[in-house]
């Protein structure tokens, strides 16, 4: 489906070897970090920041897949979706892959694409570590780890893998619990239920009838009088209280508090009513490190080492005051388009607002002159 330059299942000679001494595979987690309502709503909120983020080639080198890239990922996700899915990976699995995708020649790369293999490890080729991974349907492939991205969070024993979400188990746990624990609070607290005593020897069989009848006329729709009669063969009967166990506010808050932390993220991110300082602070604590990470994976698994020296790289940028107050906004476009350092194409941006015909051009507050230009009175001043 996707052609690959030597996706194809190597012949193996052994694991490749670590520092670490620990086997270099990945199992994907089958839990319920998507599941749960509160977890997922993290995750999301991390994965549609992330999809703003804007790729970037600086240098000479693959400039027309860099113009691609503005747009679309590969031929069936654009780059917002891939960004999207490659966050939410990430964050369920603790590790992304990236695999370079190319036109039937195998030499021209047209774009990117994140595969979900169900495991995968590193295994040596002629003494070359290589990638392999195994998809749900069974079919596996591989390719060298040099051409392939991997992303990964909370990275300790593995020299290539993240850890997974297992210190999430807990809170997952009573997460679930408690989910349960309110539904059945609800169906118990519609159900009416009573402890009856009969006041005389029966066979079981008539037991069971006589339950049936009672219940027939008391407990039924039919019952419109909220008044429940009984004869002298019941000794006693009695409405059962039945109080399912919930969990209170102050704990419910500490396991909201427990996703945030794990997370990096807090209720103003999630539901969206966040100040410039609390984007601020998510931006750099959790948007900027994936987007880092992400720009040097794709600089590694693109560029050779030639063009690489030669300056070409990968880098993914955000327009960060567009969640500054207009008061910021107004302050930062005059205060650094008179100094030369914003054009007004980049004003424009802070605003979203469309570009302009000469737009690029910068100018400095010296009765306002274009960049480059002096008159023999030295109005202009070059920056």
């Amino acid at each position: 489906m996707f052609p690959n330059k030597k996706a194809v299942d190597p012949k193996v000679t052994e694991y490749f070897d670590t520092m670490t001494a620990y086997r270099p595979a990945f199992t994907s987690y089958d839990g319920g970090v998507y599941e749960m309502e509160l977890t997922r709503a993290a995750i999301h909120s991390f994965a549609s920041a992330v999809s703003k983020l804007k790729p970037e080639f600086v240098g000479s080198a693959y400039q027309n897949l860099g113009n691609a890239m503005a747009f679309k990922a590969n031929e069936f996700m654009t780059t917002s979706k891939f960004l999207y899915r490659l966050a939410t990976i990430l964050s369920v699995n603790t590790t992304a892959f990236i695999i370079p995708i190319y036109k039937k020649d195998m030499q021209t790369l047209t774009g990117y694409y994140p595969i979900l293999p169900t495991g995968a490890e590193v295994v040596s080729v002629d003494g070359e570590p290589w990638l392999r991974y195994t998809f749900p349907n069974g079919d596996r492939a591989a390719m060298e780890l040099s051409r392939v991205g991997v992303i990964t969070q909370h990275q300790y024993r593995s020299d290539f893998f993240g850890e997974g979400n297992g210190a999430l188990n807990p809170t997952l746990s009573v997460m679930d619990i408690q989910k349960q624990s309110m539904l059945d609070a609800v169906e118990q607290s519609a159900t009416i239920r009573f402890m009856a005593r009969m006041g005389m020897e029966m066979r079981p069989e008539d037991i069971k009838k006589e339950r049936a009848r009672f219940s027939a006329d008391n407990l039924s729709n039919d019952n419109d009088t909220g008044v429940m009669m009984f004869d002298s063969k019941y000794a006693e009967v009695k409405q059962i209280d039945s109080k399912p166990y919930t969990i209170n506010t102050d704990q419910m808050e500490q396991i909201r508090q427990n996703v945030f932390n794990y997370f990096g993220v807090n209720e103003d991110i999630l539901q969206n009513k966040f100040d410039e300082e609390t984007w601020n602070a998510f931006y750099e604590g959790k948007i900027e490190p994936f987007a880092l990470q992400l720009g040097l994976e794709l600089t590694k698994m693109t560029f050779t080492e030639n063009e690489i020296a030669h300056g070409n790289h990968i880098m993914f940028s955000s327009n960060r005051l567009q969640y500054a107050s207009n008061a910021t906004k107004l302050q930062m476009s005059t205060q650094l388009f008179d100094r030369g350092i914003l054009s007004a194409n980049m004003v424009n941006d802070i605003w979203n607002l469309p570009h302009v015909e000469g737009g690029d051009e910068r100018y400095i507050r010296k009765e306002y002159g274009k960049v480059g230009d002096e008159d023999a009175e030295g109005i202009y001043q070059r920056v």
